[in-house]
């Protein structure tokens, strides 16, 4: 099995798991290829502090430096919550060493399960083809099947941990998993891979056109009014979308969107709408304009 990754500088996030386990394996066999192993524990389960030594021992025995965080989230905890105390984490353990980018294992099931369960949240354009690599985020195996990953490992006698809660069907993600992605003939999957790629190219040309309107915007920080409120009302939403993560916002939902649109439209110029826990738009009378959260 062979990766795709330019030379250079990585977080590898290692969960444990036999995706990390082997993403490992076929990373630090590149020479030209310098790897930091990061372990994040969530506090979710009760045996997850052997899944941190595990992987600190891994790390140790290929002669890796080792970074690891721990935090209490609790059983209840959303994928939502979870996912972004570990993306901060491996940011900030990417920052700390300098390094070129953070590498995950997510592989193919991801990618169909993440487009599956996104299609039952109904979520927007970027739905389908959200589980992608990144200039900051690679994910070399997302063209790998969770069985080749599987057959590798045992074939190289490579030990991995398994999550006890990988088969809770109460969570979405496993019922996607275990009782919908399996009833897919591989004539299924491939249809639904060619979906999301060609919604993958779908969305990074309208994101383009996106950015290049926001390039002719007053500032970095306003949106013209009149200019927004001109816009059809789902396309005013994407710009909005577009506007808030080219500042680095990205913690906002649908309900956020289609706030400050209707905010843009009908709120009288001195108005102000909350983003974020830090950010908010004041209404002025030709432009939208972003700033700090006053307290």
């Amino acid at each position: 099995m062979e990766i795709d990754i330019a030379p250079g500088k990585y977080v590898v996030a290692v969960s444990g798991g036999v995706d990390s386990v082997v993403l490992l394996e076929l990373l630090r066999a590149r020479p030209d290829v310098q790897l930091i192993v990061a372990h994040f524990d969530h506090g979710i389960r009760p045996e997850s502090a052997d899944d941190r030594y595990f992987v600190q021992e891994l790390a140790k025995k290929y002669g890796l430096p080792f970074a690891y965080d721990r935090v209490h989230l609790g059983r209840r905890a959303s994928e939502a919550v979870a996912r972004e105390a570990r993306y901060n984490f491996l940011r900030r353990v990417r920052q700390a060493a300098g390094a070129d980018a953070i590498i995950t294992a997510h592989h193919e099931d991801d990618l169909l399960e993440t487009a599956i369960l996104n299609l039952l949240r109904g979520t927007g354009r970027k739905g389908l083809s959200s589980l992608q690599s990144m200039a900051d985020i690679r994910r070399p195996l997302l063209g790998v099947p969770k069985r080749d990953i599987i057959t590798y490992a045992k074939a190289h006698g490579l030990p991995w941990r398994e999550d006890s809660t990988n088969t809770d069907i109460s969570y979405l993600r496993n019922y996607a998993r275990h009782k919908l992605l399996p009833r897919f003939e591989e004539e299924n999957r491939q249809k639904l891979r060619q979906l999301i790629s060609n919604a993958a190219r779908r969305n990074a040309e309208i994101d383009q056109l996106l950015t290049n309107q926001l390039h002719l915007q007053p500032a970095a920080n306003r949106l013209d009014r009149h200019w927004l409120i001109m816009l059809p009302h789902a396309v005013a939403k994407e710009a909005v979308a577009a506007w808030l993560r080219a500042r680095g916002i990205r913690s906002f939902d649908k309900k956020t969107l289609e706030r400050i649109v209707i905010a843009a439209k009908t709120y009288a110029p001195g108005k102000q709408i909350d983003v974020d826990g830090t950010h908010a738009i004041k209404i002025e009378k030709r432009q939208l304009a972003l700033n700090p959260r006053e307290c």
